[in-house]
């Protein structure tokens, strides 16, 4: 015999406007935009079940949407949110957080920096000469991978002995550097 199935319940007009804000939101925690994604699947498709809607939305096992439609149901908006836990509390806000992203998404060219690839260096040094607050490089790592972009590794035709030029000492000319 399976499980009863559940069912999201009637949202008030007010609730249907915010879950869709939510879903959409770039500066809220990502746990509660992708929670909100739930519902809004859930509203905008109401035969999909509670655990599809969750793998859906990226939630990694069948039992985590149906637990997050019953909080809603529950408790509303609010059920959303995450509950205290133990541990040390986060040391930025996800205003910090915002605008670090907002900065990736820019091309430092057009910030009038003299480069065209971010680093995680270059990340800092342009957040905390803006904002006055130096975040650590293992924070903006892992806030740049949790948001899906990838650091690459700068290239360079020089990196590679077969496209060497035989003669480019000769060609360079006379260099300051050892010999």
């Amino acid at each position: 015999m399976s499980k009863p199935r559940i069912k999201l319940r009637t949202l008030t007009a007010e609730e249907e406007k915010e879950i869709r804000r939510l879903a959409k939101a770039r500066t809220e925690p990502a746990r509660k935009v992708q929670r909100a994604q739930l519902i809004l699947a859930m509203l905008e498709e109401p035969r999909l079940e509670a655990s599809k809607a969750g793998i859906q939305v990226g939630f990694g096992s069948n039992a985590s949407g149906p637990m997050w439609v019953k909080r809603f149901n529950k408790a509303g908006l609010a059920g959303l949110g995450d509950k205290p836990r133990a541990g040390r509390p986060a040391t930025h806000t996800e205003t910090v957080r915002s605008q670090v992203l907002d900065l990736v998404l820019q091309k430092p060219r057009s910030l009038g920096l003299p480069f065209a690839l971010w680093t995680v260096t270059r990340l800092q040094a342009e957040y905390e000469a803006r904002y006055g607050l130096r975040l650590s490089a293992a924070t903006l790592w892992r806030w740049v991978q949790a948001e899906g972009f990838n650091w690459r590794r700068q290239e360079s035709w020089f990196h590679d002995p077969a496209q060497h030029d035989p003669e480019f000492v000769e060609k360079r000319g006379p260099s300051s550097g050892p010999t």
